[in-house]
C-alpha cells in the first residue's frame, strides 16, 4: 500500500532511522508500560515501540492508515482506536485498559492541531505518567519558555501549570516525508505529582490568561481592565504596568484565585 500524505490531517511521516531510534530510546518503554501512540502514521515509531513494549494502543483518524496498520500488525500487539484524538477520552481508556495505572503517550502530533490537542490532553494529566511528542519547534519553544521572553505566553502558562517539560531533541525537515516547511522538536512532558500552584477555578484562570495575552504589547492594567483592579494588583504585589509575559505562572494563579467573582472572566 502506498499512502499519499493528506494535508487536511497534517501528515508528515517520520522516516529518519536515527531520529526514530533517538525517540524510542528517550521513551525507553518496557513490557509493563501502558503505551498509547497518537497518530501512528505508517508505523515508523509503532514498530520499534511494540518491539520494546510488546503491546501498543494507537489513536488514528485516517481510515486508510488504519487499514494499513491492520495489514501489518496483529490485533493482540496493536489495538487501534479509529477516532479523532481531539475528541478521544483518554481518561476512559485508562479506566478500561489500566485501572489504577497511568498511560504513557507518544506521537508525532499533526502540526495543524497541536495546540488544541495539547490543551485537550492536559485535562487528563492525573491519568498520565508521561508524554513524548514530536511537534513544530516553534510550539516546543513556547511550551518550555521562561517568563519575560518572546516565546512565553498562554501555552507556556497553561501547560507549565500541569507539567514539567523539557526539550529532548531537535529534528530537521529532511527527517520526514514530505518534508515540512518548519523545523521540529521532541518534548518530554511529566505531570507534576502535586500541582505547584493549586487553582481554585480552572475556567477562571484560563479566561484570565487568555484576556491578559489579547494584546501582548499592552500592560496588564489595559488588558485586564474591568477584570482586575489596581487594589487587587497591589494586594498581590503585582505591578499593573507590567506586560503579561513578565508574570510567572504562580502569579497568574494568584490573580485568578483572588478574583471575587465566581463567574469565569471573559476577555
Amino acid at each position: 500500500m502506498t499512502h499519499i500524505p493528506r494535508k487536511r490531517f497534517g501528515q508528515n511521516f517520520l522516516q529518519d532511522q536515527g531520529v526514530i531510534a533517538d525517540i524510542v530510546n528517550a521513551v525507553d518503554p518496557d513490557g509493563d508500560d501502558v503505551l498509547v501512540e497518537i497518530g501512528p502514521g505508517l508505523a515508523a515509531l509503532t514498530a520499534p515501540l511494540i518491539g520494546r513494549a510488546g503491546r501498543l494502543h494507537a489513536v488514528e483518524i485516517d481510515r486508510d492508515i488504519v487499514a494499513y496498520l491492520r495489514q501489518h500488525f496483529d490485533a493482540e500487539e496493536l489495538v487501534i482506536h479509529n477516532v479523532d484524538a481531539l475528541k478521544f477520552d483518554f481518561g476512559a481508556l485508562a479506566d478500561e485498559i489500566a485501572p489504577g495505572r497511568k498511560l504513557r503517550l507518544v506521537g508525532n502530533l499533526p502540526y495543524n492541531i497541536s495546540t488544541p490537542l495539547l490543551f485537550h490532553l492536559a485535562q487528563f494529566a492525573p491519568r498520565i505518567a508521561d508524554m513524548h511528542f514530536m511537534l513544530q519547534k516553534e510550539v516546543v519553544d513556547r511550551m518550555v519558555a521562561e517568563p519575560s521572553t518572546a516565546d512565553y505566553g498562554r501555552l507556556s502558562i497553561m501547560l507549565q501549570l500541569r507539567f514539567y517539560m523539557e526539550r529532548v531533541l531537535d529534528v530537521p525537515p529532511g527527517a520526514f516525508h514530505p518534508p515540512p516547511k518548519v523545523d521540529s522538536a521532541v518534548v518530554r512532558m511529566l505531570p507534576w505529582p502535586q500541582p505547584p500552584f493549586p487553582v481554585a477555578d480552572p475556567a477562571r484562570l484560563e479566561d484570565l490568561v487568555a484576556a491578559a495575552f489579547t494584546q501582548r504589547r499592552k500592560t496588564l492594567r489595559n488588558n485586564l481592565k474591568g477584570i482586575v483592579d489596581d487594589a487587587q494588583f497591589a494586594a498581590l504585589g503585582i505591578d499593573p504596568g507590567l506586560r503579561p509575559e513578565n508574570l510567572q505562572v504562580g502569579q497568574f494563579v494568584a490573580l485568578a484565585n483572588a478574583l471575587e467573582s465566581v463567574t469565569p472572566v471573559r476577555g
